[in-house]
């Protein structure tokens, strides 16, 4: 104490623990919140909001994944080497909370929505706010990535190493707790709607919330400034490596003559400029650095579970019970199962294998991971062809599709070209929609037989509103020719009495609006009389609700009211994605805790961070193979895409299972001691020869001395 007191330390311990890591474990929760909460309804943003398709909204969102991977080895080099950790953070964390308010104020639809129909006028902006944000996002996530750890770390003295061992248990709980609730919460603002001039799907607050996070992330860490230990940068490790590989291989290549002896290494072409340890030390990197080459075809699956998983979600049911599960939430399953599975493998699943006589190590746990993964793109594959079956075959380039609807009070027989003549009773529409290849066609009704000339509207589908009075104007109203967006609804009223009948949103007649409700109650208005109109509605239907002219306001007036199903809704229950996200999910607690675990433990103890900078590249380069594979497959159907990336990782996971098989296991500190032992000696028969010298020059010295003195006497 009285040594941290003449140094200046103004650390403080609560309960045996550096106080100024509390700020820290609130820093690293909030920022964890603020990330994957924004990350979670990334994808949505960019195909609802910015109105991109799908290709492009996964394209672009694996690429800010891949920066924010990227940027971590910049921010380590920065700290290590010119600001140190704490400043580093600092600045990181404002150009982090800079892009994520960018990001919410490029959520608000009003700001360019001059004519306030909900759709923002001026795209353009929305976008290039959106971009500017992603990048400044990815360069503060990536930044403070390899910092904020390491610095927690810095705050605990020598003697303190049980305390420290806890501290990123905490942090690392910290991680996943805030991923699992921003999962949860963001989605659910997300669903909510607002605006200033139009109620919108309120993505602004689903961006706003993470960054309001991220400010009190940068708030707290700063409170605690006056408390924390601030190491002074020793420069980086990895530029070293770097150029010491940089002269290895110009070195060689300047050597390259036949004349110059080989080296049993190529790195030991560096031995001219760098130390044998160094080399060495290089060499096992290097050595872990190779088997890394197959590993981004793994990340290549994985991240798809915040992109290609969560548009799946929007084509299926959320309905479970009582509780509504929207798309983008079920991505929390993949956090639950972490914080599930981690304790079991390691208690239960690794124990049991080696009792078992089963020699797994981490190499051959890593296989397994991968080729978990691969048997969740398969699940996806299967749960897409499910979905496949369910969605309506709407009408091609060339071909049109109508509906009838009878708004009579009796029955009529409706005669369609090359179809069977079809009865439709008082009030009723047709089952299906009919398929034409011309543009024209006659429809013939009732007896006697009425005749008109329809001119229908190729790549749409329409519905043919039969009069109750044959005679009277037919009419075409313009259908839907896709599912809904998001799970949403699509509702219309056809009024056919003689009086005007309003809902209770004051929608036009015939208007489409959407909600995402299971029960929506309806307020019919005429007047001094109202009916009111219940029901229950699944996820991503269309309806055309027929007041007939027979239609009576009172208790039962529901019953009156024909309902018609233009698309069925979702029918594919969420739930259907559970097996997937438990494979991927238990392939990443095979695969990726194995993985850094294996790299750790062959790795010299200076060359973590090098490691750490390589396996974070695998994950950027595992997001762009994401964009390579998607553009040059072009597949038209989405299982077909899941079968390939499956696929290519079952191909990977062999090329790494062959690998692994002819790889050695090392210890590096033994090869470290015996470079070190080798110093040892060889400065020891240095001192010797200095001794040897010494006593040879004393010696010379006398003889000199003594023949001077001869000299002198003669």
């Amino acid at each position: 104490t009285t040594f941290a007191y003449l140094c200046g330390d103004q650390r403080k311990d609560v309960c045996g623990y550096p106080l100024s890591i509390f700020f820290i474990v609130v820093n690293e929760f909030c920022e964890r919140f603020s990330y994957y909460g924004m990350r979670a309804v990334l994808v949505l943003y960019f195909k609802y909001f910015l109105q991109w398709d799908e290709d492009l909204a996964t394209s672009i969102y694996h690429t800010f994944v891949a920066l924010c991977y990227l940027t971590p080895i910049l921010g380590a080099i920065v700290a290590d080497s010119w600001l140190g950790k704490f400043k580093t953070i600092i600045y990181l964390s404002i150009v982090y909370t800079i892009g994520q308010v960018a990001m919410a104020v490029s959520a608000v639809h009003d700001i360019t929505d001059s004519n306030r129909d909900g759709t923002p006028d001026n795209m353009t902006f929305h976008v290039a706010l959106s971009m500017v944000g992603l990048f400044l996002i990815a360069l503060g996530t990536g930044g403070i990535k390899p910092c904020v750890a390491a610095f927690g770390g810095d705050q605990f003295s020598e003697h303190q190493d049980k305390q420290r061992r806890t501290f990123f248990s905490v942090f690392y709980l910290c991680i996943n707790g805030g991923s699992l609730l921003s999962t949860i919460i963001t989605p659910i603002l997300r669903g909510q709607e607002c605006g200033i001039y139009s109620q919108q799907k309120c993505y602004s607050l689903a961006f706003g919330v993470p960054a309001a996070l991220m400010v009190v992330a940068l708030v707290v860490f700063i409170v605690g400034s006056g408390m924390y230990y601030k190491a002074e940068p020793e420069g980086n490790i990895m530029l070293d490596v770097c150029k010491c590989i940089g002269f290895a291989i110009k070195n060689r290549y300047r050597h390259r003559s036949n004349q110059y002896p080989r080296r049993q290494h190529w790195m030991d072409w560096a031995e001219e400029k760098y130390d044998k340890l160094l080399i060495a030390q290089i060499k096992m990197v290097l050595k872990v650095l190779f088997l890394y080459i197959p590993l981004p075809m793994f990340w290549t699956l994985f991240d798809q579970k915040g992109s290609r998983w969560t548009l799946q979600a929007t084509t299926m049911n959320g309905y479970f019970g009582t509780l509504v599960i929207q798309p983008d939430q079920m991505q929390t399953f993949n956090p639950i199962l972490i914080l599930t599975l981690v304790p079991i493998m390691d208690s239960v699943i690794y124990p049991l294998i080696k009792k078992c006589g089963f020699n797994f190590t981490p190499l051959k746990r890593m296989t397994v991971g991968m080729f978990l993964a691969a048997m969740a793109f398969v699940c996806a594959a299967l749960v897409q062809v499910e979905i496949d079956k369910t969605l309506p075959v709407f009408p091609s380039a060339s071909q049109s599709q109508l509906k009838l609807l009878n708004m009579g009070s009796s029955a009529v027989t409706v005669n369609l070209p090359g179809n069977e003549p079809l009865t439709l009773n008082a009030a009723q529409a047709s089952d299906k929609y009919f398929t034409f290849e011309t543009e024209t066609i006659i429809v013939s009704v009732g007896s006697p037989v009425m005749t008109q000339t329809i001119f229908l509207k190729r790549k749409s589908r329409q519905t043919l509103l039969i009069p109750s009075v044959i005679s009277d104007e037919w009419l075409l109203t313009q259908d839907l020719t896709s599912k809904p967006e998001q799970g949403n609804n699509e509702i219309r009223f056809v009024n056919g009495m003689n009086i005007n009948i309003l809902c209770k949103q004051y929608y036009s007649f015939l208007a489409i609006f959407s909600f995402l409700m299971i029960r929506t109650k309806f307020s019919l208005l005429s007047g001094s009389q109202s009916c009111e109109y219940i029901k229950d509605f699944g996820f991503g239907g269309s309806y055309t609700f027929f007041i007939p002219r027979t239609f009576v306001f009172g208790p039962n007036c529901q019953d009156s009211i024909t309902v018609v199903e233009d698309i069925e809704p979702n029918s594919v229950h969420m739930a259907l994605q559970i097996p997937q996200y438990f494979f991927i999910t238990a392939g990443e607690v095979m695969f990726s805790v194995t993985g850094l675990e294996f790299s750790y433990s062959q790795a010299p103890s200076n060359m973590k961070a090098v490691l750490q900078a390589g396996w974070l590249f695998t994950v950027a380069i595992g997001n762009f193979i994401v964009l390579i594979v998607a553009e040059i497959a072009k597949l038209p159907n989405k299982w077909a895409e899941y079968v390939l990336f499956a696929s290519l990782l079952v191909l990977v996971c062999i090329i790494f299972s062959t690998m692994a098989y002819f790889y050695t296991y090392i210890d590096p500190s033994e090869i470290e001691d015996q470079f070190s032992k080798k110093v040892d000696d060889d400065e020891d028969d240095k001192d010797k020869r200095e001794k040897t010298e010494i006593k040879m020059v004393r010696r010379d010295s006398a003889e000199s001395d003594d023949d001077s003195y001869k000299q002198s006497n003669m």
